[in-house]
């Protein structure tokens, strides 16, 4: 009878014996054999995501980012008596060597980091360093972000790389949350020549009525976002704040609770009805001083 035990330890030596004497071809064929494994795997992930309509990209950057940290510990372990030996040779300038690296030090402990806090995932909005923008991919290196527009929250199209040394000397804002519906503000700036307050409640009842078609969901909405966040601070009504600025104008800020794809439109019309009531209120104001002055 075969000893099936002493095959597998004939077999693992040889193994080792080839990969001791073969060191270039045997990490030839590691990384072949990788690279082949991890295309089929992600083939499967990707796959799989089209026909259930899931959001696997993060499953598969961390498949990924892993099957990497993998291959390099390996290939370490092929290569370790001339790492040793090279370490050993270049004691004296590892000083030097950890100065040059820093930024690449940073960035690898700002990675670790965002795999102990997990601050976002793979799909997530976030801001940083007053940039703002959708989660694509995340390395060692980087963390790689497509650009989302702060005023009218949609892609630009461009792909910003920030290293992720960022992660812990910056702030980070995870906006997933907001990305259905956002807190959107905007400012009307016109010459103090009408009370405001008098148009306030036809324009509330106007900027309440563009808003009555998603006020349900937002509702839905806000106790989800206020669950989670284990804070109340959103308002599903309409805010209007009327102010001055430094030069004696006024202010009329609105805030709205919004859906992201209707806040540009939202404004739009908002701002398109207080023109129309501000202009009808200066005409009135302005009839009699051009008559008075007609008459002399």
């Amino acid at each position: 009878m075969i000893d099936i035990s002493t095959e597998y330890q004939v077999w693992w030596q040889t193994v080792v014996d080839f990969t001791e004497s073969q060191k270039l071809l045997s990490s030839a064929l590691l990384v072949f054999v990788y690279m082949l494994v991890k295309r089929g795997v992600l083939w499967l992930l990707k796959k799989r995501s089209r026909t259930t309509g899931e959001d696997k990209r993060h499953s598969i950057n961390i498949i990924e980012q892993l099957g990497n940290a993998g291959l390099l510990v390996l290939v370490v372990m092929i290569w370790a008596t001339e790492i040793q030996s090279l370490a050993i040779s270049i004691a004296a300038f590892m000083v030097a060597i950890v100065l040059a690296t820093r930024e690449f030090i940073q960035c690898f402990m700002g990675f670790i980091y965002y795999l102990g806090a997990r601050p976002f995932r793979v799909g997530d909005w976030i801001e940083m360093n007053n940039i703002r923008g959708e989660v694509v991919e995340i390395d060692w290196a980087k963390t790689t972000l497509l650009e989302v527009d702060p005023e009218s929250h949609v892609y630009t199209g461009k792909h910003l790389y920030v290293p992720n040394s960022q992660l812990v000397t910056q702030s980070v804002r995870n906006l997933n949350f907001l990305r259905r519906y956002t807190l959107h503000s905007f400012t009307l700036v016109m010459e103090p020549e009408s009370n405001p307050y008098a148009l306030m409640p036809e324009f509330k009842a106007r900027t309440l009525k563009h808003c009555e078609h998603f006020r349900e969901v937002a509702g839905r909405y806000k106790s989800l976002i206020e669950r989670h966040m284990e804070a109340e601070f959103i308002d599903i009504d309409p805010d209007i704040a009327i102010e001055t600025n430094q030069f004696a104008k006024l202010r009329i800020t609105v805030s709205l609770f919004c859906p992201i794809e209707e806040a540009h439109k939202l404004q739009q019309q908002i701002s398109e009805d207080w023109m129309s009531l501000w202009h009808v209120a200066v005409g009135h104001n302005s009839k009699p001083a051009l008559k008075a002055g007609f008459d002399e």
